[in-house]
């Protein structure tokens, strides 16, 4: 769902650059020297992951997984996805002067997949965990694609068509990344609990 170079307008690109500057200079603040190794291996999963392009008919699809890096990584996600942005941008994939736009829309997806992954500690029931990381996984994917409907929309009304498509599409996709997030939290809540900032001690409890 990255943005090519050419389409957007100066002052939509110059919006896309300033937000990601601003949520990056929040988002990297303090970032702990024990946290580098955890970035670095998601913001790798997130690199591959969105390269993964299964063919589909005339066109081809592939996950993105904002939702769910928000979920393991929290705040720090959104460093993670600007420097994989960086990178596809380095491979063609994407363009140099949308890196902010492209950063600000997945990104900031994940920011909001950490804020409702965080709500699971105020609301207690059988398999809440699960809940709430499809819920996050689904919001995480939503509002990538309101932002990247919302910078068409803003760039000309010719997008108009094509940004009512953006929003079809990720609705759909909000079912297929809240699953997939859902079973990757199952999952890790079994084998590894504490890469979701969950102990033993406190499933137990």
């Amino acid at each position: 769902m990255h943005i090519s170079d050419g389409v957007l307008s100066p002052a939509v690109l110059g919006i896309g650059f300033g937000t990601t500057a601003l949520l990056a200079a929040a988002t990297l603040r303090k970032v702990d020297m024990e946290e580098i190794p955890k970035i670095a291996v998601i913001t790798a999963v997130f690199f591959v992951a969105n390269l993964i392009h299964i063919p589909l008919g005339a066109t081809s699809v592939h996950l993105i997984l904002n939702g769910l890096v928000g979920i393991i990584l929290g705040w720090r996600a959104f460093p993670a996805i600007m420097l994989a942005v960086v990178l596809h941008a380095m491979l063609g994939h994407g363009g140099v002067s949308v890196i902010g736009v492209n950063s600000t829309m997945l990104g900031g997806g994940a920011l909001l997949a950490a804020g409702i992954w965080q709500l699971r500690r105020l609301v207690k029931f059988p398999n809440s965990e699960i809940v709430f990381g499809s819920l996050a996984g689904a919001a995480g994917i939503f509002f990538s694609g309101c932002i990247l409907a919302l910078a068409l929309l803003t760039t000309g009304e010719e997008f108009m068509g094509t940004a009512k498509l953006v929003l079809g599409y990720h609705a759909m996709l909000m079912v297929v990344e809240g699953a997939v997030a859902g079973a990757c939290v199952s999952f890790l809540l079994r084998v590894r609990p504490e890469i979701l900032g969950e102990t033993m001690k406190q499933r137990a409890g």
